[in-house]
């Protein structure tokens, strides 16, 4: 990680579009923030969320622009209406849910960063297998887990 020494900054309507689990536009990349974090907005449907899974390096801040989520955080559940934040911590698994009947938005900073170049990268090798998308995650720390006990049940 080099060092960050300058203001990074996204002007309304910049930043790289990925189409992939959804649309997320990078707003500030770790590129620009000698790694330390990464910036992020998520676009998710009514329904939609990812299933539990674990950062293994980052810590992953959330906050609620528009609509409403359910958020798990191993066997915690929180229910968050634009506003509301969450913090999850690095190794902790977890999901998020639109629970709303409209597509919601979320801003997502990531620290350190480099995960939010998860989603170009899932949009540009588009694999097609449950291995070759857990392969992809892995290069970015990414595991995907089965639901924590008390949730399964």
């Amino acid at each position: 990680m080099s060092t960050f020494t300058k203001a990074a900054f996204s002007l309304p309507g910049a930043g790289q579009i990925a189409d992939a689990f959804g649309r997320h536009i990078i707003r500030i990349s770790a590129d620009r923030t000698g790694g330390s974090l990464g910036v992020f907005e998520s676009e998710v449907p009514a329904g939609e969320g990812p299933p539990f899974h674990v950062h293994d390096r980052e810590e992953e801040f959330f906050v609620v622009l528009s609509g409403r989520f359910g958020f798990w955080c191993e066997e915690d559940h929180v229910e968050l209406g634009a506003g509301g934040t969450i913090v999850i911590p690095r190794g902790t698994a977890h999901r998020f849910q639109n629970i709303g009947s409209e597509t919601g938005q979320l801003l997502v900073v990531m620290t350190p960063g480099g995960f939010e170049g998860f989603f170009p990268a899932m949009q540009a090798e588009a694999p097609t297998t449950d291995i070759g998308i857990a392969a992809l995650a892995a290069r970015f720390n990414l595991r995907f887990v089965p639901a924590p006990a008390a949730i399964a049940a």
